[in-house]
């Protein structure tokens, strides 16, 4: 969490905004469990090394933004959170509970804590966009009253209530994604994964995203790993804190001397291994120099 050494955090002042754990105390388990945990993970095709011992954690209500050229296993990590993979070696933990030999059945009960934003947004062309938001609740047959109040709040949440009968065709890129966001945020996830969420999005339009991004973060309390090769997403997400003004409205303010941002990290990836862990500023003085021609875009 965003926090100073003089002021206490805020709580949400939303009234769809439910009250978090921002100031549970720090000895509680509950916050002081990893939400996602890493331990000497360890995974091979064929004669291929993609992940050779990884080792991290997100902790509760932080950000961690895992950076990487292609292949370097970057999206693989969330494939072995969600179970759609399994590791050769090492144990994944999930809350604190190890997932590494879970069947199927074990893996449905662990992803309804997790929401997934996929990087082309994902929708059902067919289906409209409060339909395609509402999939999962129809699927698990929830009264349709509570239906439509968990899509519109969900929706309000990205902005984009007013599409609530649109078609995705009828849809931007950028308003896909966002559809997207509502999507995987549908039954309050505690753990939220984006995956190249604004790749192939112009530089406005992924800002948005990012912000959606730090909404949850900062005003949500959801822990996440966000997968990118983008460095001003970087720069949005370990530079930026929103905050509910007195008349309900977020805004997003720059850390500075006010405020230090704590819950955000990095982690950066180079043929399965982790070559940096720690805060952008860290990041940007690195002497690696691979790192230094990942940030200039070489």
């Amino acid at each position: 969490m965003a926090i100073t050494e003089t002021e206490e955090v805020e709580k949400p002042l939303f009234e769809e905004y439910e009250e978090t754990d921002l100031e549970t105390p720090t000895d509680n388990i509950e916050r002081v469990t990893p939400a996602i945990e890493f331990r000497d993970v360890k995974l091979f095709f064929d004669d291929r090394t993609i992940l050779d011992g990884i080792n991290f954690t997100v902790r509760r209500g932080e950000t961690k933004v895992v950076l990487g050229g292609s292949g370097g296993g970057k999206s693989t990590i969330i494939k072995l959170i969600l179970g759609l993979l399994k590791p050769d070696g090492g144990q994944i933990f999930i809350d604190g509970e190890e997932i590494t030999e879970f069947d199927e059945p074990e893996m449905m009960r662990i992803r309804k804590k997790i929401g997934m934003v996929f990087q082309e947004g994902a929708l059902f062309d067919s289906l409209s966009v409060y339909e395609n938001v509402a999939y999962r609740l129809h699927e698990e047959s929830v009264p349709e009253d509570e239906v439509e109040h968990e899509v519109r709040r969900m929706l309000r949440f990205v902005n984009l209530e007013d599409a609530i009968d649109k078609m995705p065709v009828e849809l931007s890129g950028g308003m896909r994604r966002r559809v997207g966001i509502a999507r995987a945020l549908v039954g309050n996830p505690s753990i939220v994964l984006f995956d190249e969420p604004t790749a192939g999005l112009d530089p406005p339009t992924a800002r948005t995203i990012c912000e959606l991004a730090i909404k949850l973060r900062d005003l949500e309390d959801a822990s996440s790993i966000f997968v990118t090769h983008e460095m001003n997403n970087l720069e949005y997400l370990s530079s930026e804190y929103a905050v509910v003004d007195e008349n309900g409205e977020v805004n997003f303010e720059t850390e500075g001397e006010k405020l230090c941002l704590i819950n955000t990290e990095v982690i950066m990836l180079r043929e399965g291994k982790i070559i940096f862990s720690g805060k952008d500023e860290e990041l940007r003085r690195s002497q690696d120099s691979y790192i230094h021609r990942f940030i200039r875009g070489k």
